[in-house]
């Protein structure tokens, strides 16, 4: 062959494979749309919002979720995905979809509810007194069941495993710890979460690259005076006056210790004493929450609480001790999403419902278990619109009056299948770690 006929040979060559790559690109950029279209259908969509009134109605707290979980095994069941794990971690359930082979891809949804009396007055509200899905932990489970489905109508399609997370415990229990110290992702190379917001528009999407949420961790102080009648107060040495001063010292660590730049929040939100009017307890117990986004600060912050709360009961002639409540409580670490994902997860935000719905948000002050998976793996966390622009404004999470607006549940659903397909597909081109297995 000439050198001009060689030429001319790898240059249709070249043209030819851009061809096929462009195809495989278009075709690609068409599946999060598809899988939107195919979540939107009248009986699938009926079909998600039954399943997550049915949990909404009958909320567990964490590691409780013993019912959720037999509804989660029972409808993994009905659609084909026999291939599952359970119990993990207490009350997880950790379902396959795909080939059982690598690569291996996670999705995961959290499953518990908040102990708190529901104020919604509606046909689906609680059943249970004292318990509430107050944070949407009742839609997450119920998208990822949407994915599933919608994973398993398409398993021929799909280039290896998707590892379904069906998670108990988010809510301070830390259950996403004790889902990646079960081993069961030992083999999973990325993980992809989701929580529903109120603060962005129905079908927005909202996330970033690195730091995404703060760690978080909890105290709680028993103060130590001398009790008393309320009339005599100069008997008495007043416990509640002395943790009033520790509340007040507690929030100069933020305001005149902490650099404003880098954000932090010290909360105490309970404060328990006597039950009379008329007495001055002999102690009182305070509570609450503090927050760093970075370790750094979040140790500093964590080590001044204590003394403020020691040095300044001890003013007012009291003894304080503090927990930090590690043992069932475990910190969370700052959540971090993996530069590499983030631009993949965007290209499919984009692709599913355009750019002007995708919004690249700023770090915030919630912490988010999810954390620990991805401290383990690469992992993405975003956030879903739900907020109706005709309805008014919504309660923000871990409010006795907060609301889903199911119209959410088909894009939460068609979102997780499409980064889970995607991923697969792409996978040669993202980030992945070498493991000992590279099947179930």
């Amino acid at each position: 062959m000439s050198g001009c006929k060689l030429v001319s040979f790898v240059l249709i060559l070249h043209l030819l494979n851009s061809f096929l790559i462009s195809c495989s690109s278009n075709e690609l950029s068409q599946i999060p749309k598809n899988l939107l279209s195919l979540a939107k259908r009248d009986e699938f969509f009926d079909w998600m919002v039954g399943i997550r009134r049915t949990i909404h109605e009958n909320p567990e707290l964490g590691y409780e979720e013993v019912e959720t979980s037999k509804l989660v095994r029972a409808e993994l069941k009905k659609m084909g995905v026999s291939n599952y794990k359970y119990p993990v971690a207490v009350t997880g359930v950790i379902g396959y979809v795909g080939t059982g082979q690598a690569p291996f891809v996670a999705l995961r949804a959290d499953m518990d509810a908040l102990p708190m009396q529901e104020m919604v007055e509606w046909e689906h509200m609680s059943k249970v007194p004292g318990k509430m899905h107050a944070c949407g932990h009742d839609a997450h489970t119920t998208m990822l069941l949407g994915a599933a489905k919608l994973l398993k109508e398409h398993e021929d399609e799909l280039q290896g495993t998707v590892v379904l997370v069906f998670q108990p415990a988010e809510e301070g229990g830390a259950g996403a710890k004790k889902i990646v110290e079960a081993g069961v992702l030992d083999n999973v190379e990325a993980i992809f979460g989701l929580h529903v917001s109120n603060l962005l528009g129905l079908g927005q999407l909202s996330s970033r690259e690195g730091l995404l949420m703060a760690g978080s961790g909890r105290f709680e102080a028993k103060i130590s005076g001398k009790g008393g009648h309320a009339a005599l107060p100069q008997f008495a040495i007043d416990p509640v006056l002395a943790a009033s001063n520790v509340i007040q010292s507690l929030q100069q660590l933020v305001s005149r210790e902490a650099d404003p730049l880098d954000s932090q929040v010290v909360t105490v939100a309970k404060f328990e004493g006597s039950d009379a009017f008329n007495v001055i307890p002999d102690f009182v117990t305070i509570g609450g929450t503090f927050r760093a986004l970075s370790p750094k600060s979040f140790a500093q912050i964590k080590q001044r609480i204590e003394q403020v709360i020691t040095t300044q009961a001890s003013v007012s002639k009291c003894n304080a001790t503090v927990d930090f409540l590690e043992d069932v409580f475990p910190p969370f670490p700052p959540t971090v999403n993996n530069k590499d994902l983030h631009p993949f997860y965007k290209s499919i935000a984009v692709d599913m419902l355009g750019a002007e719905s995708f919004i690249e948000t700023q770090p915030v002050m919630v912490s988010e278990d999810f954390a620990f998976y991805q401290e383990a793996i690469p992992g993405h966390f975003s956030f879903v619109g739900m907020q109706n622009k005709n309805h008014p404004p919504m309660p923000n999470p871990h409010s006795p009056y907060f609301e889903v607006n199911e119209e959410i549940l088909p894009y939460g659903a068609s979102l997780l299948a499409s980064l889970a397909t995607r991923y697969l597909l792409e996978s040669s081109s993202l980030p992945n770690k070498s493991y000992m297995k590279d099947e179930l």
